[in-house]
């Protein structure tokens, strides 16, 4: 699809499969769409959901916009929120069910704070507020190093040890196929920019529900991250499921899929 974003034209590729309520799927930091796969092929969901997955401007088949050489790629908390209700705006989704990962479950929480009017309900994967940061980002974009390999060395360790073997190395080579300096320019809203505990008290899950599951392996968004973001929004539900870490929809979503299915039956049937 052809979108304005901030000011400027975009292509954006997308995929979607199954029928009815809208479930927008947002991918990890660095990433793209090929993220939710597994879930887009699982008739428990898309029998009753239309999933749409899109690659983010710059990820995956979406391009930078014209005259990307000029500048540095940084993602905000603006340009993220503003993205995702262009996409949904764009495919006429009715008040869609909005889950995302990692950055994506970061800026699900946005969305419920200042656009509870336009979604169903959010689930946010590894989501937490905040995260400290515990990496240095020059590596991930530096002339004596590979970036696609530094980026996936850098996630390596977030995949929880009892992964499929297969699933463990597709995740990473979504990795090491990102453009230059795109990781480091989505953690610039991981780990600064996109501090969203100022706007957590303001979440009304009355108005917009909340279920945040996170891995128990995660050492980016810890499960103490997940529990104290979900104890600071009144009505949220938090879970932290075994035997999972950063990226359970691609790592291992058949131990992910028990978790998620009865929050989906459960949003699926929200007005």
């Amino acid at each position: 699809m052809r979108l304005d974003l901030e000011g400027r034209p975009h292509r954006v590729y997308f995929e979607e499969a199954g029928q009815g309520v809208p479930l927008l799927l947002l991918h990890t930091a660095g990433a793209d769409g090929r993220q939710w796969r597994h879930l887009m092929n699982d008739e428990a969901v898309t029998s009753r959901f239309r999933c749409i997955a899109f690659d983010m401007p710059w990820h995956g088949k979406s391009s930078p916009p014209e005259g990307w050489h000029a500048d540095e790629y940084r993602l905000t908390t603006a340009a993220y929120t503003g993205m995702a209700l262009a996409v949904s705006r764009a495919l006429g989704l009715d008040r869609p069910v909005v889950m995302g990962c990692s950055i994506g479950g970061r800026i699900v929480l946005d969305l419920a704070a200042e656009q509870a009017g336009a979604i169903r309900a959010v689930i946010g994967l590894q989501s937490s507020a905040f995260v400290a940061p515990y990496y240095d980002t020059e590596w991930l974009h530096h002339p004596h190093a590979h970036g696609g390999e530094v980026c996936a060395a850098v996630v390596s360790g977030l995949i929880a040890p009892t992964a499929p073997e297969g699933d463990r190395w597709e995740t990473l080579w979504h990795y090491m196929q990102g453009g230059p300096g795109v990781f480091r320019g989505d953690l610039h809203f991981y780990k600064g920019e996109g501090d969203l505990r100022p706007k957590l008290a303001r979440i009304d899950t009355a108005r917009c529900p909340v279920a945040l599951l996170t891995g128990e392996y995660d050492y980016s968004c810890r499960p103490e991250d997940t529990l104290a973001t979900a104890a600071a929004i009144p009505g949220a539900v938090a879970v932290i499921m075994p035997g999972l870490g950063h990226f359970p929809m691609s790592e291992d979503y058949a131990a992910l899929r028990p978790h998620l299915l009865p929050v989906l039956e459960r949003f699926g049937a929200l007005p």
